[in-house]
């Protein structure tokens, strides 16, 4: 699968998703539901369909031969291949989400993905193709959904007579392997943050409380919303009261600290916008995503951005948002 062809122009609020599918075997219950034709669903193989953003997919393959790995600390690391000279990991993704397989299916497939500067496999039952949506389409996960899926699923989004659910791979590889979740080192003896007002959007609620918790420990006063949209909507807010009291838009918020992929309205579109607005484009926009890498970081260039940090790295997070911010400063 080659990238090049299907990425998009950043800031129109789309992207494209790989559509795959995981079948499972529905065990027999005495609550089971009824079928269409009114008999018991139970003990027939289901399938659920997913999806995952194109920019994150390396590419996909068949089934590799699998070398177990020792220490393993989840049954879902099946364990790991080699893909010219790369040493990868491969996950279960329907064992890892607690879902049983049914007793017979066709040759699985497997998805190769980067981000983080981390590569990992995922098995999946089949792959469908690859879909251009609008953010807009994506809708946020209820609290049901959220908790069958161990809160992996960052959206649901309605294609054609299916329901597809966007998975967060990045919590999944986080939860196993602990080392390359968000960390804050120590700051130095020489940190210097005067309490600025920084507005955080992030879709995943684990990532925007670790980063309300850790930009706070770094000295900012810290506000957090779950989409581009409430980002957007809130410095309106500020903008308006900025005005109507003759103040600058400083007195409210300092920086926006934006990731890429969010429901509704994506950090690259909120960028853009910022960046059109006469008021607020004086304020420094940092996008802080999994989706930074050396070929998508021209994405963010493209609509402005002033910085941009690849998850996780907290420290350079809170050190550049302060950098920023008093380059903005020295030039007022």
């Amino acid at each position: 699968m080659s990238q090049t062809k299907i990425l998009l122009e950043a800031g129109t609020n789309e992207l494209e998703i790989v559509e795959f599918f995981l079948d499972e075997e529905v065990p027999d219950t005495e609550d089971t539901l009824l079928d269409e034709d009114g008999q018991a669903a139970s003990g027939k193989p289901y399938r659920g369909y997913y999806g995952v953003n194109v920019a994150k997919v390396l590419e996909i393959i068949r089934m590799p031969k699998v070398t177990e790995l020792p220490e393993v600390q989840h049954p879902s690391v099946l364990g790991a291949f080699n893909l010219r000279s790369r040493i990868i990991p491969l996950v279960d993704l329907a064992l890892w989400l607690g879902k049983d397989h049914p007793a017979a299916t066709d040759q699985p497939k497997t998805i190769v993905t980067e981000f983080n500067n981390v590569t990992t496999a995922f098995m999946v039952s089949g792959v469908n193709r690859i879909h251009r949506i609008s953010w807009e389409q994506v809708e946020p996960p209820n609290k049901y959904v959220s908790s069958i899926s161990n809160n992996t699923v960052i959206g649901v989004i309605q294609i054609e007579d299916r329901i597809v659910f966007l998975l967060d791979l990045e919590k999944i590889v986080a939860n196993l392997n602990p080392k390359l979740g968000l960390r804050l080192d120590d700051l130095g003896d020489d940190w210097d943050n005067s309490g600025y007002h920084a507005l955080i959007a992030d879709d995943s609620a684990l990532i925007r409380e670790m980063l309300r918790d850790l930009m706070e420990k770094a000295g900012f006063v810290v506000e957090v919303v779950t989409t581009g949209r409430a980002a957007w909507e809130r410095l309106l807010d500020f903008k308006k009261s900025a005005e109507e009291s003759s103040r600058p838009i400083t007195d409210y918020v300092h920086v926006v600290v934006s990731d890429i992929e969010m429901p509704v309205m994506d950090g690259l579109n909120l960028t853009s916008r910022i960046k059109e607005d006469p008021i607020l484009k004086r304020l420094p926009v940092l996008l802080f995503s999994s989706l930074i890498t050396d070929k998508l970081r021209y994405r963010g260039e493209s609509v402005g951005a002033d910085d941009q940090i690849s998850k996780p790295e907290v420290t350079q997070l809170a050190q550049r948002a302060v950098a920023l911010i008093k380059a903005r400063e020295a030039k007022s």
